[in-house]
């Protein structure tokens, strides 16, 4: 014997929504790197990575919530000097020093 056949279901109507937006672009953050050529700029001097981090934080450039934000910049800028050579940004002056490369000084002196 066989059972009776159900009705099929019907499918429910949905409003169709409206296709997703892409999300608004967000501003850019300055890398530590970046606002670490900016600090120096700034100071025409050899600094250390400390000194650097502490400035970078007071006047806005850079946040962080790292527990060893000189140590993060510290690794950056040598990394950048051992890829990039004579090209690189900064230049090691002493033990924990670093300047920008004499031919970008005037490069970042006017930002």
């Amino acid at each position: 014997m066989k059972s009776p056949k159900k009705p099929a279901a019907k499918k429910s109507k949905k409003p169709r929504s409206k296709p997703p937006q892409p999300p608004a672009e967000k501003p850019k953050r300055t890398g530590c790197l970046a606002a670490a050529v900016q600090v120096l700029a700034k100071a025409e001097r050899a600094m250390g990575c400390k000194e650097m981090v502490e400035a970078m934080l007071a006047q806005g450039l850079w946040k962080t919530a790292g527990k060893t934000p000189a140590a993060t910049l510290y690794a950056a800028v040598i990394r950048e000097i051992a890829a990039k050579g004579d090209k690189s940004r900064f230049r090691k002056t002493d033990r924990g020093m670093f300047e920008l490369a004499a031919e970008n000084m005037g490069k970042h002196a006017r930002r």
